[in-house]
Order: structure tokens, then C-alpha cells, then sequence
């Protein structure tokens, strides 16, 4: 479903709030907290109530210069119009997928999106490989290459089941379903109760 917020849009109407609730698992008092929430984090670099890719990499990893993968692809799939910005209608829909009422298929697409980098419609081992690096490089954890390839060796063995060297959307809705905790990361539970987590969230 599309959003409801133009570029442009500074404050957020009634109207606005209502419809975005009205799509999500959000009720109106949440996506008026997300609005707050969101605001905190326009600001961090500058005041113009949009995510460029710039802060949404200060706001995941603190640091602006050093390039990260999984950052970029997460701003890729939050902005849904590929214009480079992230608009707070966008900011809501996204946030919705992690949302704990969210279905798992839909967990499931969004994972799938993020670990297919090149954008083919599947998943391939060096992809993996480059997404674990990654994320162990932002967690300042160190595994041997030989660990790291065991790892994605390991995975297509379970989910490659059609044997063509790659994770089509099926072989990984069966597999995240065989496994579940894979798609842990893909819920935050936070988001069931924002006003009364909300003060927690930027302490």
C-alpha cells in the first residue's frame, strides 16, 4: 500500500495520521509518537524532516563515512519511492514490517530483499558472505574467512534445496519457516506499546 506523506510535508495533518493508522498495525496515538520519534531523527544533521541516506547511516552505525552494506540496503527498501529520501509515511510503513502483529511472510520478503543486494530476485552465496562481514565489521567481531564460508556453505546447503547455486523467494520461505529465529531481527518489540516505550528510546 502506498504512503501518505508528500516530501514536503513538515508537520503531519489529522488526516494524514488517520490514514497512516488506518494501513498499519499503528494505532493514532502510535504514529503520532512516530512522528516525534521521527522529527528527533531528521534533526541529528540537519532540520528538513526527511532521512537522507547521510543520517540513516549516522542514526544505524554512527558514522557517516565508512560504507555499509546492510545500511544501504535497509535505506534502499524504507525508500519505497527510490528518490534518495526517506519521508515519514515511508518511515511508518517500513517501520510497520517489523511491527510484532506483522505477518511472518511479509518479515520474510523483506529479509529476503535485504540479503539480495544485486537486486536479481535471488540470493547468492558471495552476497551472504558479503552481508556477514559486514554486519561482524559493524559489531567490531572478528571470524575467520574459513568460519564466515562455512557459515553461507551451511546455509545454501539447508536452503538451496532446488540446487542451482542461489535462494530463490521460495527455498526462503521455506527455510526462514524451518527456521524462524532467522527472521528474530525482523521484529522489534518496542514498536507494540510506543507511548509507554518511547522515553526509552533515545536515552
Amino acid at each position: 500500500m502506498g504512503c501518505v506523506c508528500s516530501k514536503q510535508l513538515g508537520g503531519t495533518r489529522h488526516e494524514d495520521i488517520s490514514l497512516l493508522a488506518s494501513q498499519t498495525f499503528f494505532s493514532e496515538a502510535e504514529v503520532e509518537v512516530l512522528h516525534e520519534m521521527f522529527k528527533k531523527l531528521t534533526s541529528c544533521l540537519s532540520n528538513d524532516n526527511l532521512l537522507t541516506k547521510e543520517k540513516f547511516q549516522y542514526i544505524l552505525i554512527k558514522d557517516t563515512k565508512r560504507r555499509s552494506l546492510s545500511a544501504e540496503r535497509i535505506f534502499g527498501l524504507f525508500d519505497m519511492r527510490n528518490d534518495g529520501t526517506i519521508d515519514f509515511g515511508e518511515f511508518v510503513h517500513s517501520l510497520n514490517i517489523f511491527h510484532p502483529n506483522s505477518s511472518h511472510r511479509d518479515k520474510a520478503i523483506f529479509a529476503f530483499r535485504l540479503y539480495d543486494t544485486r537486486q536479481t530476485g535471488f540470493i547468492e552465496p558471495e552476497e551472504v558472505k558479503q552481508m556477514i562481514i559486514d554486519v561482524l565489521e559493524e559489531s567490531e567481531l572478528m571470524l575467520s574467512e574459513s568460519i564466515i564460508d562455512s557459515i553461507v556453505s551451511k546455509t545454501f546447503e539447508e536452503a538451496d534445496w532446488k540446487k542451482d547455486g542461489k535462494i530463490d523467494l521460495e527455498e526462503w520461505e521455506t527455510f526462514v519457516a524451518a527456521y524462524p529465529l532467522t527472521l528474530k531481527n525482523m521484529t522489534i518489540p518496542f514498536l507494540k506499546d510506543i507511548p509507554r516505550n518511547f522515553p526509552t528510546f533515545f536515552r
